[in-house]
Formats: structure tokens, sequence, C-alpha cells
């Protein structure tokens, strides 16, 4: 099984895409498959040696709906996906590309809500220390009543 963070990366696909002489070339070089989230946080349940209910727990998420989520059977928002990877200590590259799998905008700097999580997952802070910088600084929270 290929570890989170082994994959070729994005950059280097799409040099040897555009280099090919057709996409049958490329597609014949490099395997591309689709992959699912469900699928990559079960990848990171083993990089992180962590449970689903360790993760359900420090994410401070509803366990019917989260294990719903691990099994693949509900799309999770945005801010469910951030809770998930701040419950797994995903760092800020596992926390994009769950992102992206969930189908969501990766964090940008240049938004200041995704800013301070994005400061929040660099220095390995807990979900909980997340939301309380987000209040302090008056952004919404990712556990919030919305």
């Amino acid at each position: 099984m290929v570890q989170a963070g082994d994959e070729r990366l994005t950059d280097e696909l799409l040099e040897m895409l555009l280099e090919s002489a057709s996409p049958e070339a490329y597609l014949s070089e490099v395997r591309a498959e689709e992959r699912c989230l469900s699928d990559y946080l079960q990848e990171l349940l083993q990089v992180h040696e962590a449970t689903r209910s360790e993760v359900i727990r420090a994410s401070g998420m509803n366990a019917t709906y989260c294990y719903q989520v691990f099994q693949g059977t509900r799309h999770p928002s945005r801010d469910n996906v951030l809770m998930i990877a701040f419950g797994m200590g995903c760092t800020l590259e596992e926390t994009q590309r769950m992102l992206r799998f969930a189908g969501h905008n990766e964090l940008w700097c240049k938004v200041r809500r995704d800013a301070i999580v994005i400061f929040c997952l660099e220095h390995r802070l807990s979900r909980v220390a997340c939301d309380d910088e987000l209040w302090r600084l008056g952004e919404k929270t990712l556990l919030s009543e919305e």
C-alpha cells in the first residue's frame, strides 16, 4: 500500500503529461486512478497509528456522522474535513490532500480564516486550540452551531 505522501507529486506528473506525445503515452506510464476520501482516511489512520475513535474524540465531531465519513457514506463539509485533520494530527500537506479528496478548496494563506487554520496546523495545535484562536481573532470556529 502506498503510504500517505509517498505518491508522485502533482507537479512531477503534470510535467510528465506535458512532455508526453499523447494522453495514451502518459497513461501507459502512470497509473492514473480515482481515489476517494474514505480510502485516504484509512491510509492516514495507519500513518498516524490512530484509531477512528481516537480521531473522532479529538475532532469533537458527532461519532455516528464521522464513522459515516470514514466509511464513505457521508460527504463532509470543508470544516468537518478540517476537524478530522486536526483530530488525526495531520500535517498541512495531508490536510490539503484530504480537502482535495473531499472536493473542497484547499486552505489558502491569503484568506484570513484559512491563514489562522494553517498556522494552527503547522504549530500542531489541537482542534480546540484552533477554535480558540479563530474565536480570539473574530473568525467562525470549526465547531460552530451554524
